[in-house]
């Protein structure tokens, strides 16, 4: 029987990145940066004015509100995007609008509030300092500095940055496209009335909305019977658009699940009993494999809505993270004490659905939902966290320390 830890190395091991793709600013959006963005000149590029007003030479207000009023000739009107920076003769004010290029000879800006507003000559109140109500040249970046370094989510905040430094286009990790289907002639999609013995697919919608929280994109293909000529259609027509596909069902040791038998021949993927439980049986690899390219890579996770949830978050959620390119792979772990005990099998890691509630100050307090060691969707509906009990612990004490991974803020 495999560690939890070992299967988390292996699959971890076995892939890397999606390849960088340059892609314009409106997809790179949710994307990590996979190259440097490097200002190619300063931001902003000349002073500009920081407020409406007047430009002025500091040097020309030393005298104002001392005695005699300063009245200081206007003799133009700056506007924003104003093609080249005029040069300001001393003894003169310029009226100038917020965010417009300070003329030369200017090093200050006297805000139009505080003056009377003149268009011929304007008030002065008071001296100006250099630097006053100014953007300096190069205040947000110079040119050759590297302002998004390679491995940032790109936000907003981060694409206006590049957009200000008049970059179109950037480099990423692309979001990977991720195909989840489920298996088993029992299931029926939600929405339809099941037949006899039928049951509804709680995987695919589950699996599709925790890969798009991951930051990835997913595409449900639905439900696909047992029947192996099919299911290897399916998952052969995937492959162009995929780059990692999760299955889930059809792994239990009856000969009418299929997935082992089909897997085997359209790739090199193993199963392996992990020590954890839920989910003791999982399967990963790659599939489609030839001499210039080493394949898709696949999850086949257990059948059960409890266990392929939890077996995404151990396994498929930080290698989802890996191939974006992401640095940060797994979800925060708190420690917590236990309000209640509940029994945990010998040699297994257990993951409990749980709610986490408290502070960092305070600490953490962790209850289990449901009845622990038995799967529910409805306890794991409820829970913000899976407390998770080491392989060595046959049991829980209520006051016990428990480490818990946090699902929900």
């Amino acid at each position: 029987m495999r560690s939890v830890q070992d299967q988390l190395a292996a699959v971890l091991a076995a892939v890397g990145p999606v390849a960088p793709l340059e892609v314009v600013l409106a997809d790179a959006v949710g994307c990590i940066l996979a190259v440097d963005v490097v200002a190619a000149h300063d931001l902003p590029p000349f002073a500009l004015a920081a407020q409406d007003g007047y430009a002025v030479a500091s040097a020309d207000t030393a005298a104002a509100g001392h005695g005699l009023p300063l009245h200081l000739p206007v003799v133009h009107d700056v506007h924003v995007g104003a093609a080249a920076p005029l040069r300001l003769v001393s003894g003169y004010a310029v009226g100038i609008a917020s965010g417009a290029p300070l003329p030369r000879g200017a090093d200050a800006v006297v805000p139009l509030d505080q003056t009377d507003r003149g268009t011929a000559r304007v008030l002065v109140p008071r001296p100006t300092v250099p630097g006053e109500h100014v953007r300096r040249e190069g205040v947000d970046a110079r040119g050759g500095d590297v302002v998004l370094a390679a491995g940032t989510r790109l936000g907003p905040r981060q694409v206006a940055l590049a957009a200000a430094l008049g970059r179109g286009r950037v480099t990423v990790h692309p979001s990977p496209r991720v195909v989840v289907l489920s298996i088993g002639d029992e299931l029926t999609a939600p929405g339809a009335a099941p037949l006899d013995g039928m049951v509804h697919d709680a995987n695919g919608p589950a699996l599709v909305s925790a890969v798009g929280d991951t930051g990835a994109h997913a595409i449900r293909i639905g439900v696909v019977g047992d029947d192996r000529a099919a299911l290897r259609e399916v998952i052969q027509d995937q492959l162009v658009r995929a780059d990692l596909l999760i299955t889930t069902g059809g792994l239990s040791e009856s000969a009418s699940d299929t997935v082992k038998d089909v897997l085997a021949s359209l790739g090199t993927v193993r199963f392996d009993h992990v020590a954890m439980t839920p989910g003791r049986l999982q399967g990963y690899g790659r599939v489609g494999g030839d001499d210039h390219h080493p394949g898709v890579p696949i999850f086949a996770l257990p059948g059960h809505p409890v266990a392929a949830y939890i077996s995404y978050e151990v396994f498929v959620r930080p290698v989802l993270r890996a191939i974006s390119g992401r640095a940060e792979l797994f979800r925060s772990s708190v420690p917590a004490v236990a309000t209640a005990g509940w029994p945990s099998p010998a040699g297994q890691r257990q993951f409990v659905p749980a709610i986490l509630a408290g502070s960092p100050d305070g600490g953490y307090r962790v209850t289990p939902l449901g009845e622990p060691g038995e799967l529910s969707v409805v306890a794991l509906s409820r829970a913000n966290a899976l407390a998770v009990v080491p392989e060595r612990d046959v049991a829980v004490q209520a006051g016990d320390r428990v480490h818990c991974l946090v699902l929900e803020g």
